[in-house]
Parts: C-alpha cells; structure tokens; sequence
C-alpha cells in the first residue's frame, strides 16, 4: 500500500486522476487532496474538487492552498478547460467540506502524522509544494517521493519552450527540482502520448454515472484540444497517478532536471544535462513512453470500480 497526498488545480485530466486514485484503493491510500490555483483560480478549482470529491462519496480531507505562484500573478487556462476550469458535465449539489485554507500546514501534519513515507502527487503549478519543503525542510524525511505532472524537456505547450504547470510558477518548480527528493516527472514528453481517441470517450457514454461524468469531460477537452492542434486527448495528469500504480507503463531516463527561471523566452524551460559526464547527479525519471492501450484500460478499469461502487450505495 503506497501512501499518498495529492495537491491539484482540477482541471479535466486531475480528475480524472483523482478518479482512478480514489477507485484503486487496494493499492493507493489517498491522504489527502490540496488545491492550488492554475487552470483556473483557487476557488474555481476547489469548488471543482468538491465536485469530484463529492461525486465519489469519498471521505479523504480536502484543503485549499495557495492562490498564485510565489512571485508573479497567476495565469489560468481558460482555453483548455473552460471558465469554470472543469468546463463539461453539469456538477452541483455536492456540499462537500473543507477541512482547511492553509494547504501547506494541512499537508505537513498530515505528512508527518502518517507512520510510512508519503508520496507525494503534483498535478499542477508546484507552489504548495515548494512552501511545504522550503517551511518545513523536516517533512523531507517523511517523503518517499514526488510524482508530479510537469515540464516537458522536448518542447511546451504554454509557450514553445515551457509547459503550463511548470510555466506558472517556475520559482516553485526550482526549489521543487532542488529539493533532493526522488523525483517523476511526467512531462509533455510522455503524457502528449498518453491519448484517449475519441472512440474510447464515445465508448464511456452511458456506462455508469461516473463513467458519464468522465465522458462530458472527455468530449469537452477533445474539443478543446483541437484549437492546440489534438485530434485525440492527452490526458496529462493521470500520468502521475498511473505511474504510482504500474510503473510498468512507462518508459523513462534518468536525468538531472533543472528549471529556467530567467525573464525571457526561456522562462519556465525544463532542461536537462544530456552530455557523457553531466555536471551534477540525476535527480528525476523523466517518463518518456507509455503503452497508451494500457494506460486508457487503467482509466476504464478504474470507472467500472467507481461506477459499480457508486450504484451499491
């Protein structure tokens, strides 16, 4: 049993991530979910949270964390997940609690009170975590490793240099690359790969009710995938979560990662020392190749335990 906290900006493909973690319970135990702004603001996100948590009658503690990032103003993504940032299925109802608005403290006590290591999922701007590890250095200890969903060392989708999460708030991803912490990284590199076709969404319509949440948001990012030049839908952040669960899906190379934080064209790049003899140890598994057949069978598996569940209640 892995040990997980889960800090999101929720966003189609995070919930489907928190999906597939609340349904595979006999492998994840699910700590905690924190929120953080980016796709759309804090609170969009956490009512999105809400939402999700509430769909599933989970019973994990949420919180709600930083606004922005740690120096400039946040920039959401209206674009690819709509104004509510969870754009699609018509959610509402769900008066599910916040158990706190200081995500950073929420996350050291619920870190530090567990008896295994904690791993730590990252599927949005790094900022919590940042804070987390640069307040309280002592959870370092208590954390077996971070997952996170971000970069990308091929190219970005924010600008053509930096992807969304890592753009947001490269600072954060700085202090989070230079933490010491065994690190995933699930960039655009592996997770473009990581496609649903637009069959496989149809296949979801009518399956279940939460296979039916899962389609209107699937059918909403397809379309909105298309303006990024998509025809089928990368769903980015189950990566980090689908890594966690059968690492055997991925392909990955051990690198050094490293973040531009610099004003320029530049801002939000994350690169890695390619020569023979790099100048510092690797401290990241980049992913770089998912068997996608695999990966969407996860989703659907995961779906068929919530809906099944969700029915029986």
């Amino acid at each position: 049993m892995r040990h997980i906290v889960i800090d999101c900006d929720p966003g189609h493909d995070d919930a489907l991530a928190l999906m597939v973690a609340l349904a595979n319970t006999d492998a994840l135990s699910v700590l905690a979910v924190t929120t953080i702004g980016g796709n759309q603001t804090l609170a969009k996100v956490t009512a999105n949270a809400r939402h999700i948590l509430g769909l599933l009658r989970s019973d994990v503690p949420l919180a709600s964390g930083q606004e922005g990032p740690l120096v400039k103003a946040l920039r959401c993504a209206p674009e690819a997940h709509g104004d509510s940032g969870m754009d699609g299925p018509a959610l509402s109802g769900y008066d599910y609690p916040v158990a706190s608005t200081n995500a950073v403290v929420f996350l050291r006590d619920t870190i530090m009170s567990c008896s295994e290591p904690v791993t730590v999922v990252a599927l949005g701007p790094l900022t919590n975590i940042a804070l987390l590890l640069r307040t309280f250095p002592e959870v370092k200890s208590h954390i077996d490793m971070i997952s996170l969903m971000g970069g990308g060392i091929d190219h970005g989708n924010s600008t053509a240099l930096a992807e969304f999460n890592i753009y947001v708030d490269p600072e954060a991803a700085h202090i989070v690359y230079a933490s010491g912490l065994p690190i995933v990284m699930a960039g655009l590199d592996v997770t473009e790969r990581a496609q649903i076709t637009t069959d496989e969404i149809e296949s979801l319509h009518g399956c279940g009710q939460v296979s039916e949440v899962a389609y209107e948001l699937l059918r909403f990012y397809n379309e909105s995938g298309h303006q990024l030049g998509f025809v089928n839908s990368p769903i980015h952040d189950l990566c980090a979560v689908a890594y966690l669960l059968d690492s055997t899906l991925f392909v990955g190379e051990r690198h050094h990662v490293d973040v531009v934080t610099d004003e320029g064209a530049a801002r939000g790049l994350t690169f890695v020392d390619a020569r023979p003899k790099p100048a510092s140890p690797d401290n990241a598994l980049v992913l770089i190749d998912v068997d996608r057949a695999r990966f969407v069978d996860r989703l659907r598996e995961a779906l068929t335990v919530l809906d099944t569940r969700i029915a029986g209640q």
